[in-house]
């Protein structure tokens, strides 16, 4: 009998409407266009309205997510959302994203890994169908970033844009090679304070703002992820020759750059949307997917490494065949 695989089966997105450039920014914080590309390769980035919320975002990219693959709410029996901003600390974002989406099935739960948060998903709806307690999964990221940023601090507040990506995964126990390979997961709680939010829910005498250091998580990144790209590499016996696509977290382009160029990978097989969505955190990695699945870059049969790393520290690796 052939194992169950978890096949990448729909795709999708979303984007708040307002879009903020750099040059915006420059007009009320000590940066410019030129100081964020140098540092960042950031352009321009996403910020949510007054109608975005996690939930919202999620759902849309959802039903994109279950249009693309002709399926619909009611064929989903798992909905995990990878967030670091809910909109309340209960019920969480996948219970609403159900109502949103009409489901009166199925089960949903968050997971939070900050900047990993999809990879982490994507591995526990994985693991979810391979052992039969679900036949589909909605896998999405949805982050707000901008509500938990320092408008004085130049350092974090480029980075980050707002927006959500999902992917529909279903069963399949027939034979051949599509499908997810394998996921590799890793945390190091002694890095913690390099990357975090500086308070929780019900402290109401203190907002809660991001905190970074940057120098430190940079050097962390590229090492880290490049040693989780050979990990998955060499867990399914392939070599970075046989990868198709790099679709990486969209963190910075001079660690997707150090990265690629591990991978020993042209710039033409590495997906980048840093320079027009920024840092959206969970999200990112979705909806760059989306993104070049929907442009055509990515085709059916594509070998796809996915590659993340956030606060935590936390970091892992995907592969999977389209």
């Amino acid at each position: 009998m052939t194992a169950k695989r978890s096949l990448l089966s729909g795709f999708g997105g979303y984007l708040p409407e307002r879009i903020v450039t750099n040059d915006e920014l420059a007009t009320w914080l000590d940066t410019s266009d030129e100081w964020i590309r140098a540092r960042t390769g950031i352009a321009q980035r996403h910020m949510a309205g007054e109608g975005d919320t996690a939930v919202s975002m999620a759902a849309q990219a959802a039903r994109q997510a279950l249009d693309y693959a002709g399926a619909r709410p009611d064929d989903v029996d798992a909905v995990i959302v990878a967030t670091s901003t809910p909109d309340q600390a209960f019920p969480s974002t996948a219970v609403r994203v159900q109502a949103e989406l009409g489901m009166t099935g199925g089960f949903g739960f968050d997971l939070a890994a900050a900047c990993s948060g999809f990879i982490y998903a994507l591995s526990m709806a994985d693991s979810l169908i391979r052992s039969g307690q679900a036949r589909s999964a909605l896998v999405i990221g949805s982050e707000v970033y901008s509500r938990i940023l320092d408008k004085s601090d130049r350092g974090t507040y480029v980075l980050f844009g707002d927006g959500a990506g999902a992917v529909y995964l279903t069963s399949t126990d027939e034979a051949g090679e599509a499908g997810i390979l394998s996921t590799h997961l890793h945390s190091d709680g002694r890095y913690g304070d390099l990357l975090f939010v500086d308070g929780a829910t019900g402290q109401h005498d203190k907002p809660a703002h991001l905190r970074m250091n940057g120098r430190e998580v940079f050097r962390h990144a590229v090492g880290k992820l490049s040693s989780s790209v050979d990990e998955v590499l060499a867990a399914n016996g392939l070599t970075h020759a046989d990868v198709n696509w790099l679709v990486p977290h969209q963190a910075n382009l001079r660690i997707i750059d150090g990265v690629a160029r591990k991978l020993a990978l042209p710039p033409e097989r590495v997906v980048v949307t840093v320079d027009r969505h920024a840092n959206t955190s969970a999200a990112s990695i979705p909806l760059a997917l989306n993104e070049a699945v929907r442009d055509g870059r990515i085709n059916r049969g594509d070998l796809v490494l996915m590659e993340a790393l956030g606060g935590g520290l936390t970091w892992g690796s995907a592969l999977a065949r389209l």
